[in-house]
């Protein structure tokens, strides 16, 4: 292999939705940082067979900007 063109891999922490934690390698931040799912395949309905409903943090704000949007928000 070439030097110094492969990413940095090392160990970070990732979150799942239920709380849970496990360790993985990863090019994402550095060593030791923890990332947190949004969604993962415990609440995701690809998995859960389509039952729950998936509305982002954006769509709601969206909502809410033209619920309100004649009050000069």
């Amino acid at each position: 292999m070439k030097k110094g063109i492969h990413p940095d891999y090392h160990i970070i922490d990732v979150k799942m939705t239920d709380g849970s934690v496990f360790q993985v390698r990863s090019t994402w931040g550095k060593e030791g940082d923890q990332m947190s799912l949004d969604i993962d395949p415990t609440v995701h309905p690809a998995w859960t067979g389509g039952s729950s409903r998936l509305l982002d943090a954006g769509g709601r704000v969206s909502k809410f900007k033209k619920k309100y949007e004649g009050l000069g928000f």
